[in-house]
C-alpha cells in the first residue's frame, strides 16, 4: 500500500528523530541496527544531519563495484519538461541500483529507512556516482520544478547522500544558503576546506559516513534553504551513492488494473542504467500517457 507523508505526520516523526539520544536495536539484521549517538547535526535551515560511519568498508566496496562498469554521464532534469539532459551544471559520471537487487543493497535500504523513518516505497533507486579531477555538480534543488516528474510520488522530501571514499582534497557537499548553528562547533577545519566549500556550511567526505538533508519544510513547502551543490575535486577520487525520497511512493503504479508489459525488448538493460529516473518521461509516462518500460521500471 502506497505511503503518503503528510504535514502533521512529518512534524511528529522529526520530533522522535531529534530527541532520540540512546542506542536503537531491532530485532530482524544487523544491517538495520541505527546508533543515534553517531548522529550529528549540521544545519537546521536547511534541517541537515550527518551519521558517521553508516556504511561498512564492505557496503562501500560492493556498491562501487556493481556501479564501475555501468558509469556514463550524470544527467539533470530540464525545469520546463523534465527531461534530462546533458549539462556542464554536473559533470560526474552515476548509474542507478535497483532496489534490493542483493542482500547488500536492501540491508542499506533497510537502514536508510530505519534512519529517516520514511517508507523504502518512497525512495529512487540508489545512484552511484563518480567525480574525477575537477568534476563538480553547481549549486541546486532535489526538488522539483516540473509536473512530469512531480506525477510520480511528488517532491522528493529528503536526500541520504553516503559517502563511498575519502577525497584528499575538495568534493565537499556545501549548503551555500544554510543558517549557521548558534555556538556550532566546527566538525574540520575551515583551513581543511576547498574555496567552493568555504562558502556556506560544508560537509567533507568521509568513507562510510552519510549525510540527510531535507528539501521541503514540515508543511510540505520547498525550502530554499537546501540549495546544495558538489564542490569540485581538487585531488584524489569522489564516490558517493544518493537515495532521494518522495512525499508518496515511487513505487505505485500509475495505471491500477492496467496492462503490466514492456513494450521494447531493451527495457531491461535501460532499467538497469538507470533510465526510468533519467528518462521517466518514456521510460515510466505520465498519468494520461503510460510509459513504453513500465514493467521494467516496476511501476505495475
Amino acid at each position: 500500500m502506497a505511503t503518503t507523508i503528510y504535514p502533521r505526520q512529518f512534524l511528529f516523526l522529526l520530533s522522535i528523530f531529534s530527541i532520540l539520544h540512546k542506542s536503537i536495536s531491532y530485532p530482524a539484521t544487523s544491517s538495520s541496527i541505527i546508533n543515534p549517538a553517531k548522529v550529528k547535526q549540521v544545519s537546521w535551515k536547511p534541517r541537515a544531519f550527518v551519521y558517521e560511519g553508516f556504511l561498512t568498508d564492505l557496503e562501500c566496496d560492493h556498491l562501487i563495484s556493481l556501479a564501475k562498469s555501468e558509469l556514463k554521464r550524470s544527467a539533470v532534469a530540464d525545469n520546463e519538461s523534465g527531461k534530462s539532459k546533458l549539462s556542464e551544471v554536473r559533470t560526474s559520471s552515476g548509474m542507478f541500483i535497483t532496489k534490493a537487487k542483493d542482500p547488500i543493497v536492501a540491508g542499506i535500504e533497510d537502514k536508510i529507512a530505519t534512519w529517516t523513518f520514511l517508507p523504502k516505497e518512497n525512495g529512487e533507486d540508489i545512484q552511484v556516482l563518480r567525480y574525477e579531477h575537477g568534476q563538480k555538480y553547481d549549486p541546486h534543488y532535489d526538488y522539483f520544478s516540473d509536473k512530469v516528474n512531480i506525477a510520480r510520488g511528488g517532491h522528493r522530501v529528503a536526500t541520504v547522500l553516503m559517502y563511498l571514499t575519502d577525497v584528499e582534497k575538495g568534493g565537499e557537499t556545501v549548503f551555500p544558503s544554510a543558517e549557521e548553528l548558534p555556538r556550532r562547533k566546527a566538525s574540520v577545519s575551515h583551513e581543511d576546506l576547498s574555496e567552493c566549500a568555504r562558502k556556506g556550511i560544508a560537509v567533507k567526505p568521509r568513507r562510510g559516513d552519510a549525510l540527510l538533508f531535507f528539501s521541503l519544510y514540515p508543511t510540505a513547502v520547498p525550502d530554499i534553504s537546501s540549495l546544495h551543490a558538489g564542490c569540485p575535486v581538487i585531488e584524489g577520487e569522489k564516490w558517493s551513492a544518493t537515495k532521494w525520497i518522495h512525499v508518496d511512493s515511487f513505487d505505485k503504479n500509475l495505471e491500477p488494473g492496467g496492462n503490466c508489459t514492456d513494450q521494447n525488448e531493451s527495457c531491461g538493460r535501460w532499467a538497469a542504467l538507470g533510465e526510468c529516473t533519467k528518462n521517466i518521461e518514456y521510460m515510466v509516462g505520465s498519468p494520461g500517457l503510460p510509459g513504453y518500460c513500465r514493467r521494467s521500471c516496476k511501476v505495475c
